[in-house]
Formats: C-alpha cells, sequence, structure tokens
C-alpha cells in the first residue's frame, strides 16, 4: 500500500512539474519577450538600419576620405530631397547623436559625392586605400575639352569618375573641373573596353551620361545619420539643376579646320569681337538677375557652332527667349543697364522682337520664340510696310555650351537649328543677307492692320 503510495506520489510531482514548466514556457513567449522586446527598442532607440550595407558602405568612404584630406560632398539626388525636407531635424543634430538611420539606409544602388577636381589630393594613395577597406574601385578617364583648342595639349586626359563598390552598394565620386565661365563641368562617363560592364549598373546613374554644368555650390556641413557630410547649401537648387545640365562642347576640329581657310584678324573685326563680347556679357547679366532663361540664337549661334566664336561682320549679338519666359520689365532692366531700346516689334501674343543699342553701334537682338503642335517659330516685322514673317525651326531643347568665356544656352540639337535658319550651306559665310528672304524657313505672316501700328511698332 505504502509503495502504489509512493509510485502515485511521484507521478503527480512529475505531472504538476510538467505543468508548471509549461506555465513558464507560454508565460515567457506571450509577456517575458514582448516586453523584453519593447524595452529593448526603447533603450537602443531603435537602431534598425546601422548595419545596412549603403549606411556602413557610406561611413568607409567617409572615413577614407575625411582621413586623406579629400573635401567632397554630397549631391546624390534622392539623399539631397530627403536632407531638405526633413532640414531642420538634419540641421539641429549633433554628431553620432542619431538615433535612427532615416536617410543613408534607404534602399538604392549607389551614393553620389563629388569632388572639385582643383582640391584632389594623393589620388593614388587614397585610391591603394580604398581596396585596403574592401572596396573594390575604378576610375574613368577622358581628355581634357578644355584643351581641344590648342594643337599641343589636345588628348591630354583627365579623371572623370571613381565608382568605388564595397558589397552591393557603390559610391559614385564625379569629378568636377572648373571652367572659364566660373562655373563647374564633369565629362561623360563613357566605358572603355577593358572595364567590366558588370561592375554596377551603370545605367542606374544619375551623373555622367553625358557632360555636364553646374554653377559653383555653397557648402554646408551637416551630420546625417551619425555622419559629418558637405551638401550644397541650397540642396534643391541643385537637384533642379540636374535634368537640365546637360553640356556640348564647342566643335574646336572644325573651328581649326574652317580657319585654315576663312580668318579675320583684322583691328577691325578684333574689335567688334571684344565689343560683343562685352554686350553679350552685359545681356547674360541682366537677364539672369530677372530669372530670364535665354540661349544663343541666329548668327550668334551659328558662330559658335561653325567656328567657336564671334562673326566679325554680323554687327549684332542675337539671343532668344521662350515667350513664356517673358517679363514685363525686361526692357527696363536693359535701359537700367546702359541698353537703351532700340525697337520693339509685335506684341507679347504675336510676333515679339526687342532690339537694344549697345557701345560702339553694336546691337542686341531679342527674339522671343512660339511653340506650335509640331514645330516652334519666332517672328520678324518690316517697319516700313507693317509685313510680318515667320521664322520656322523644329522643336528643340536647350543645352550649356561654353562660349567667349560664359557658360550659355544653345540649342542641343543645334544642327536642325542651324540648318532651318541657313539652311545645309550654312558652312559658306555669307556677307551679304536679306532677313526677309535669305532665311529657308521663312514665310509671311500676314500684316498688321493699322489700328494697332502704334502699338506694335516703336522705333527709337
Amino acid at each position: 500500500m505504502s509503495r502504489i503510495n509512493k509510485n502515485v506520489v511521484l507521478a503527480l510531482l512529475i505531472l504538476t512539474s510538467s505543468a508548471f514548466l509549461l506555465f513558464q514556457l507560454y508565460y515567457y513567449k506571450h509577456y517575458l519577450s514582448a516586453k523584453n522586446a519593447a524595452g529593448l527598442s526603447k533603450s537602443k532607440g531603435s537602431r534598425i538600419g546601422f548595419d545596412s550595407i549603403q549606411w556602413r558602405a557610406v561611413k568607409k568612404f567617409i572615413m577614407l576620405t575625411s582621413n586623406q584630406n579629400v573635401p567632397v560632398f554630397l549631391i546624390d539626388p534622392l539623399m539631397l530631397e530627403l536632407i531638405d525636407k526633413n532640414f531642420e531635424q538634419v540641421k539641429n543634430t549633433s554628431y553620432g547623436s542619431t538615433s535612427e538611420c532615416k536617410f543613408f539606409c534607404v534602399p538604392r544602388d549607389f551614393t553620389t559625392f563629388a569632388l572639385q577636381y582643383h582640391l584632389r589630393k594623393n589620388e593614388e594613395g587614397w585610391f591603394r586605400i580604398a581596396e585596403n577597406m574592401g572596396f573594390q574601385c575604378i576610375k574613368i578617364e577622358s581628355k581634357d575639352p578644355r584643351l581641344d583648342g590648342i594643337d599641343s595639349l589636345s588628348g591630354t586626359e583627365i579623371p572623370l569618375h571613381y565608382i568605388c563598390k564595397l558589397a552591393t552598394h557603390a559610391i559614385h565620386l564625379v569629378v568636377f573641373h572648373e571652367r572659364s565661365g566660373n562655373y563647374l563641368w564633369h565629362g561623360h562617363l563613357r566605358l572603355k573596353e577593358h572595364l567590366d560592364r558588370k561592375f554596377v549598373p551603370f545605367r542606374k546613374l544619375r551623373f555622367g551620361r553625358y557632360p555636364g554644368a553646374f554653377d559653383r555650390p555653397e557648402l554646408q556641413q551637416v551630420t546625417v545619420d551619425g555622419l559629418e557630410v558637405l551638401i550644397p547649401k541650397d540642396p534643391m537648387h541643385f537637384v533642379e539643376e540636374i535634368p537640365h545640365s546637360r553640356f556640348i562642347e564647342c566643335r574646336y576640329k572644325e573651328a581649326r579646320a574652317f580657319f585654315q581657310y576663312l580668318d579675320d584678324n583684322t583691328v577691325e573685326a578684333m574689335a567688334f569681337r571684344k565689343s560683343a563680347k562685352e554686350l553679350l556679357q552685359l545681356a547674360a547679366k541682366t537677364l539672369n538677375k530677372l530669372g530670364v532663361p535665354f540661349w544663343l540664337s541666329s548668327g550668334t549661334c551659328l558662330g559658335w557652332y561653325r567656328q567657336c566664336n564671334i562673326i566679325p561682320y554680323s554687327k549684332d549679338v542675337d539671343l532668344g527667349i521662350f515667350i513664356q519666359d517673358y517679363k514685363s520689365d525686361i526692357i527696363l532692366a536693359f535701359q537700367d543697364a546702359g541698353l537703351p531700346l532700340k525697337h520693339k516689334f509685335g506684341k507679347v501674343e504675336d510676333s515679339l522682337e526687342l532690339s537694344f543699342q549697345g557701345k560702339d553701334d553694336v546691337k542686341l537682338d531679342i527674339f522671343f520664340f512660339y511653340e506650335e503642335t509640331d514645330h516652334m517659330w519666332n517672328g520678324g516685322t518690316q517697319a516700313k510696310t507693317g509685313k510680318k514673317f515667320k521664322y520656322l525651326f523644329p522643336k528643340f531643347t536647350l543645352c550649356w555650351t561654353e562660349f567667349v568665356d560664359m557658360k550659355v544656352h544653345v540649342p542641343c540639337e543645334t544642327l536642325e537649328y542651324i540648318e532651318a535658319n541657313y539652311g545645309k550651306t550654312w558652312k559658306i559665310p555669307v556677307k551679304t543677307w536679306d532677313w526677309k528672304r535669305s532665311p529657308p524657313n521663312v514665310q509671311p505672316n500676314g500684316i498688321w492692320p493699322i489700328s494697332e501700328w502704334d502699338e506694335v511698332i516703336q522705333l527709337y
């Protein structure tokens, strides 16, 4: 009897212990684990993402460039947009105090930085250290376009882009070069035959599909995700420049060939070019101050494309402006700049054209362009008769270029633009030009009614 009781007691003890163990497991799973997880999250500030490959790659790159005294700055459009939207938070964050990764942990293939070439130091040294830190790096070089106009120096290669990959994330370092118009330029990222085209997804790069030109940004230092970085002081201005930054070079080789059989270095020609350059610089300064975009048009555009210079017998400077960019204070602004209005033809809604008188009898002509469904056009008016003319152009976009030491716009589709205005024989200089008959793209456009005569034609 006592033996049976012992077995019963033992069984009851085992059953009780098992029940207690099950209860402990249930309590830990449903109560303690959740409570501990909440406490852990609260105590560590939810440092989610600080072990992400994006953040680690950026951190290593910043450590590398900082230790080597290479002053890079962030130009990644995605990052700059996020920073701008949360700028108050970024501005009030001190180094190392960030508890949550909100910017550099965003999934992406690249993070893009820039370096001004003249501030580059010990390239081979930091390149080697980068590889020792685990980066795989490639360098893209090409000839320096600034030297193309100099026979003895053309072909000199300069670095344009660096790409350093850490695991699955890559840092794209865009090298900016100074140009004589006081702006920054970067080159085309063109892969040479020996480079691995599968190294990174090159097609996703935001910089390098074509050369680009940017205003020189003022920089500021901020703390982003616990890392100190330099960014443009006006991040969104830089971001807004990106889609409109495409740059095309003057055709120096063709210009040299042109000057081999025709060059004008007379005193009169050089004096005109000097006056025209000064007028163009003053006009650009005035329009830029107003925020009115413009481009080289007519003979000024032809001179840039054909001979990389001002045509000495053209006697004027020609600019184009889209009519939607017209501002009512343009005339007053030019007059305040010392350029009195010589004549005004047409109206804002039809065939507007302005002409201003510069020094030394050099004239500034501004043609306003109107957009139709399949073409663009600018107008002209004959002062004596009121006859209207229309000059048709295929649709075009604007690119940056450098002309007489200035960063200015020209039509990206330059050849089509010039052929519309001057025909297929544009390479042959023509010193006698009738604006009513010579252009192949001119056509009659009616006549201004007498009742509107005083309004559409003003002579000075």
